[in-house]
């Protein structure tokens, strides 16, 4: 063993002291989110179409009554066998929380070019009461900039910071109707999607951490729940 062992007394010292520095972070960050909250919005103008179990449904039917959106872009490409295994750990993390969401007023959709024959029964397999669409013949995933256009050969993925050259990325975007107008208010990507993941945050606590240094990527270690 290598790390530092201190008796009660000097624990006690040392943890109160870093307990500054996490209040000091949790301030940081309610600003960060009242800030986020006034950023402008921007008009959604297209009418997209997503193939949906009951059919084929628009931006405004996945609202589902309530008056704003979470999106989640799970990475499931129409050539994909199965979803994303890193998306797939992440969609682990909002299984429960859809009703509590839908008491704030928000719904959350899964959404994928990936047709319904294969996203549903990969749901299925997954266990999850999510609701996933298609965005299969539209622009959506193009225009949320996470799934490469047929003509480019790379994504200037999370707003041209990243370039990459897979077809398929995740992100989250959220979305307000007001007046029957829509309005996209806010993306993230890459690391900005850290948060969203309650493993990874239990993890954080933890001696170890995450424990994926000398990984050949960080999530190399990560499966499908059915995989491990």
């Amino acid at each position: 063993m290598t790390h530092r062992i201190v008796g009660h007394e000097e624990w006690l010292e040392a943890r109160k002291a870093f307990m500054a520095k996490e209040k000091e972070f949790t301030r940081l960050r309610d600003e960060l989110a009242r800030e986020r909250r006034e950023l402008p919005w921007e008009k959604v103008e297209k009418d997209y179409v997503f193939e949906a179990p009951e059919g084929r449904v628009t931006l405004a039917d996945l609202f589902g009554g309530k008056g704003q959106l979470l999106v989640y872009h799970f990475m499931f490409g129409p050539d994909y066998e199965e979803g994303c295994p890193s998306c797939s750990f992440w969609a682990d993390n909002f299984i429960g929380i859809v009703p509590h969401l839908a008491a704030r007023d928000t719904a959350l959709v899964l959404v994928s070019r990936a047709p319904l024959v294969r996203c549903e029964p990969y749901r299925k397999r997954m266990g999850w009461d999510l609701r996933w669409v298609s965005s299969a013949g539209s622009d959506f995933n193009y225009d949320y900039g996470v799934s490469k256009r047929p003509d480019e050969k790379v994504l200037h993925y999370n707003y041209g910071t990243i370039e990459r050259k897979f077809d398929e990325h995740p992100g989250i975007s959220a979305f307000i109707m007001e007046d029957g107008a829509i309005f996209h208010t806010y993306s993230a990507y890459a690391r900005g999607l850290d948060t969203l993941n309650g493993a990874y945050q239990l993890l954080d606590l933890t001696a170890k951490g995450r424990h994926e240094e000398g990984l050949s990527f960080p999530m190399a270690w990560v499966r499908r729940h059915d995989k491990y």
